[in-house]
């Protein structure tokens, strides 16, 4: 066994006892998830609206990987990729997808599982113009999860769409663009004293109402 001078077994926090309470939620889970949010995002952390993204192929390998919500409302939760992408290709094959939004500080996360879709190309397209001009150059000179021989390639790669765009505006790729998250379950979880959690599960209905279950933590 791989020795380890810290004891990971004895790393622990004392949570702060804030629960949350079935009276206090609201009858679908956004306005919450909103307050949540808002809450967290006034910590000032770096980069709050990172998300765990976890994809599976067809015959149910799983990966995952971190990525930034750009959006989010009730329709579900939106990111951006390259759509040449291994979780594109995954989401593509399979698209089911689960989210995760790791708010240690305030002893809280967001699982939310459902199925994706790709968002507009108009969708896409207002959301590309806002990115820094890098940002842009970047989306196009990056045939992400491909095999480079070196960062050099990717940085020749750069400077050749930087010749190729000069100062014009830079157009939307046409292998790039956005994936929404329609949700099917999202649980609330708040951490309490002594490991005796608060958790509460919305699930999406046949006549897309949201059900209401607290879990044992």
């Amino acid at each position: 066994m791989m020795s380890n001078s810290t004891d990971v077994s004895q790393m622990r926090q004392n949570y702060a006892d804030q629960g949350l309470s079935r009276a206090s939620l609201p009858d679908e889970p956004f306005p919450l998830f909103q307050t949540w949010f808002t809450q967290y995002v006034e910590l000032d952390i770096f980069e709050p609206n990172a998300m765990v993204v976890a994809t599976a192929t067809e015959q149910g390998a799983p990966s995952q990987r971190t990525v930034l919500m750009k959006a989010y409302d009730h329709d579900g939760f939106v990111f951006y990729t390259n759509y040449g992408s291994r979780k594109a290709q995954q989401i593509e094959e399979n698209d089911q997808v689960s989210l995760i939004f790791p708010w240690i500080p305030l002893h809280r996360q967001v699982i939310v599982e459902g199925t994706a879709s790709k968002v507009s190309t108009a969708e896409s397209l207002k959301y590309f113009l806002t990115r820094p001009r890098g940002s842009q150059l970047g989306a196009w000179s990056s045939s992400q999860s491909s095999v480079i021989s070196a960062r050099s390639a990717l940085e020749s790669k750069l400077v050749e769409m930087k010749n190729k765009f000069k100062d014009d505006d830079i157009s939307l790729p046409s292998f790039w663009g956005g994936y929404r998250i329609k949700p099917q379950r999202i649980e609330f979880w708040q951490g309490r004293t002594h490991r005796l959690h608060d958790r509460f599960l919305y699930t999406r209905n046949e006549q897309d109402a949201w059900e209401i279950s607290r879990l044992s933590p």
